[in-house]
């Protein structure tokens, strides 16, 4: 019984020595700071990047918010969802125009033949 007491407050003792946080170097001398950094004379010439310009990555997809306007993008995102079956289909405007018609196209040939298709997919 005793030896299980004592290993215990040993163990115990251990564990509370890992959970002391190291203590912090000097906190006396005060910090020095790091000197400004300099261009070497010989570097070439920077250039000026537009901020716009780096916004938009060249090739990447525009949304169909910018791409159309805001009517006719909210239009073509009312039609997707009206005949998406689809639990998370793309209809966003924040998405290319493109991607959402492929939805509209891809929902609306699910249909056979025969069967009647919501007014959405004749538009």
């Amino acid at each position: 019984m005793r030896r299980t007491v004592l290993a215990l407050m040993a163990v115990t003792a251990l564990a509370a020595g890992c959970d002391r946080p190291a203590e912090p170097a000097a906190e006396d001398a005060p910090a020095a700071e790091a000197p400004a950094p300099e261009m070497p004379a010989d570097a070439p010439p920077q250039e000026e990047v537009d901020p716009a310009a780096a916004m938009t990555p060249a090739g990447a997809p525009v949304s169909c918010l910018n791409d159309v306007g805001a009517e006719a993008a909210q239009r073509l995102v009312d039609r997707c969802i009206a005949v998406s079956p689809a639990t998370h289909p793309p209809c966003n405007v924040a998405n290319p125009c493109e991607m959402i018609q492929g939805e509209i196209d891809r929902s609306c040939e699910m249909y056979a033949p025969g069967e009647a298709r919501p007014a959405e997919c004749a538009a």
